[in-house]
């Protein structure tokens, strides 16, 4: 429990926690075992069907824990409270991040809070009608959503898609195509930014929310990453028309709510990386207490004693990084549109530390059980994995400096 830690957490997020614990316990643990029975994959490692999909079954165990959260109203404690959400902070979400990360691992319990195909910061824009239609029934677990921002020729550049809208009457038109997106094969609706004002700069971009089962929508090729959890694939759209009120926002403001979806991924990462790294550190420990060497277990080692301080270090670092800079951010309004200047610095930061002291994390976690550690789909080797994925996506660690020096340098200007 994270009262037993020590750590100061809100009373909300004590609550929180409690009733996420019993909930892994009362409701997954059961749909873990139903899913077991079935010889299909698992949460962490699912089998994948004829097109290299993630298996149905495994998908609808999935949802089934998304759905109960939601009836908990364990799903979205990230959202406002004024769409139906919890309104946590962001300091809030580490701990709870952090808590749901360390208690389920790589098993199903991680698909009860909401992330890339549930609700988010950005559709909280979305008109009145969209949000009876999609945004309520996402934060309740009843669909599933998909950001379809990069494209298969343009990634961190975001202002070279070529993924563009006009207007017709009332509507909008679009056409484009998008690529390695995350939950492209099951989504129920898809926040798609696309041009609208060419060489408009940063107000060149709108985001409009498409319905799966509008006409020229079409779900594409499977793109197989080194996840191998079936979910990263191509979406097509085809003179697809979009009503007004399906437009997230103001026409113009797709780049600053693609974003806030962006920057609201990478803040994520300081829970997800602190909890994990924990699951991982707790299993070395015991590993290395386990393992014998010469009649000693390994743990006597003085250079596996070192590979765990150094994943002990990684890890409080990177936590204390995330939840100081998450502080500033909550006084700043972390999803402000405009945003705060001194924002994308901190969001930053705790992005590119986060996810390379992750990387070494895991490392380290794989060296120290040796053979095991790389056996396929052992949770050393899918994190392993996953630490090496996370440096890419919502925005490479390149970017990730680029943007702290130029806070940096505008500061000292300043």
């Amino acid at each position: 429990m994270v009262q037993s830690t020590g750590r100061a957490v809100s009373v909300r997020v004590a609550d929180y926690t409690a009733r996420f614990e019993s909930f892994l316990q009362d409701k997954v643990a059961t749909i873990e075992e139903e899913l077991a029975g079935q010889e299909v994959g698992t949460a962490g490692q699912p089998g994948l069907d004829e097109a290299g999909r993630m298996h149905p079954m495994v998908w609808e165990a999935r949802r089934e824990v998304q759905r109960q959260a939601g009836d908990a109203g364990l799903y979205a404690p990230h959202n406002s409270a004024h769409v139906g959400g919890g309104g946590f902070s962001r300091v809030e979400m580490h701990h709870v991040e952090e808590f749901v990360y360390r208690e389920a691992g790589l098993g199903l319990g991680l698909a009860a809070l909401a992330w890339t195909e549930g609700p988010n910061p950005a559709i909280e824009h979305c008109s009145p009608l969209a949000r009876e239609q999609y945004l309520s029934p996402l934060i309740t677990g009843e669909i599933t959503a998909a950001f379809a921002n990069t494209e298969p020729d343009v990634g961190t550049d975001v202002l070279g898609m070529s993924t563009w809208a006009k207007r017709d009457g009332g509507d909008w038109i679009l056409n484009g195509k998008k690529a390695w997106i995350t939950n492209a094969h099951f989504a129920d609706v898809v926040q798609v930014v696309a041009v609208t004002e060419p060489g408009a700069g940063t107000r060149s971009l709108s985001m409009f929310l498409v319905d799966a089962n509008m006409p020229g929508f079409r779900r594409g090729a499977d793109l197989p990453t080194m996840m191998t959890d079936g979910l990263t694939g191509e979406l097509e759209f085809t003179d697809v028309r979009v009503p007004a009120e399906n437009v997230v926002g103001e026409i113009g403001d797709g780049f600053a709510l693609a974003m806030s979806w962006i920057n609201w991924r990478r803040l994520c990462r300081g829970g997800m990386c602190a909890g994990w790294g924990q699951w991982l550190l707790h299993r070395a420990l015991d590993y290395a207490q386990d393992r014998r060497s010469g009649g000693w277990p390994i743990a006597n080692l003085q250079a596996v004693q070192h590979l765990l301080a150094d994943m002990d270090a990684d890890i409080y670092q990177a936590r204390a990084t995330s939840l100081v800079a998450q502080a500033e951010l909550d006084a700043l309004g972390p999803f402000a549109i405009p945003l705060h200047r001194e924002a994308p610095r901190l969001i930053s930061l705790v992005k590119v530390i986060n996810d390379e002291a992750f990387a070494r994390v895991t490392d380290n976690a794989v060296q120290i059980h040796g053979a095991r550690g790389l056996l396929l789909g052992s949770p050393e080797e899918k994190l392993f994995r996953v630490a090496r994925n996370l440096r890419i996506p919502a925005g490479t660690a390149e970017v990730q400096r680029n943007a702290i020096a130029r806070g940096l340098l505008r500061e000292h200007a300043v």
